[in-house]
């Protein structure tokens, strides 16, 4: 066979090779990002590259994997419900510490699931696995709860990091079939685990609680 030919071959089969692993690392990339989200940009910031980024999100999902993940029993979902809903009211009255025990609930729920509790950026990263979105919510929950310790949080930001707390929650009690949203539901009227939505469930606590000081007032 002609050298040129064998040449042309070996140069051709080089290309492919170079050029099937491109695609097959934008596929990766690709997937990373839809199945991540804004997980998926946040990693890449603070990684300073995307394969670094890429290479510790592929390490979560792995030892993720590893760990025994499991839905909440209905009678346990229900009870951690409950303790949910006496929180919120609480946190009329008690706002600093409705979200310190919102903390604490939430550990137990993950506690329960199978999530290891590590540090917190290992919590987080553990949950960005499965909940991408939410883990946004506990990111900033726990940021407000930092500020609060330092004395930095006002009324309107415990409320805010309550809520946060409130997303997480309830999607750690769902099942994982149970996430998607129904079409004839609309949003502002959702019901998440069987409760109101955090804002509205709040809205209606604090103007029950206005109610409760008008009659004490007559």
């Amino acid at each position: 066979m002609d050298m040129n030919l064998l040449v042309a071959l070996a140069i051709l089969l080089m290309l492919a090779v170079i050029i099937g692993a491109v695609l097959a690392r934008r596929r990766r990339s690709t997937g990373l990002a839809q199945r991540f989200g804004p997980e998926y940009e946040r990693t890449v910031q603070r990684a300073g590259s995307r394969s670094q980024a890429e290479a510790e999100l592929h390490a979560r999902e792995q030892r993720v994997r590893k760990l025994e993940i499991v839905p909440l029993a209905a009678h346990e979902a229900q009870r951690f419900r409950m303790e949910w809903q006496g929180l919120q009211a609480r946190f009329v009255d008690s706002p600093r510490m409705a979200v310190a025990e919102a903390d604490l609930l939430v550990r137990d729920v993950m506690t329960r699931r199978g999530y290891p509790m590590g540090d917190f950026e290992s919590r987080a990263a553990d949950l960005s696995v499965d909940h991408p979105v939410v883990v946004e919510n506990y990111r900033a929950a726990h940021e407000i709860a930092l500020r609060e310790r330092r004395g930095e949080a006002d009324t309107e930001g415990l409320r805010q990091a309550f809520v946060h707390y409130r997303a997480l929650f309830s999607e750690l009690l769902e099942a994982p079939q149970a996430r998607r949203a129904r079409p004839e539901e609309r949003p502002a009227e959702r019901m998440r685990g069987g409760m109101l939505s955090p804002e509205r469930a709040m809205a209606k606590e604090g103007a029950a609680t206005r109610d409760r000081e008008r009659r004490k007032e007559r």
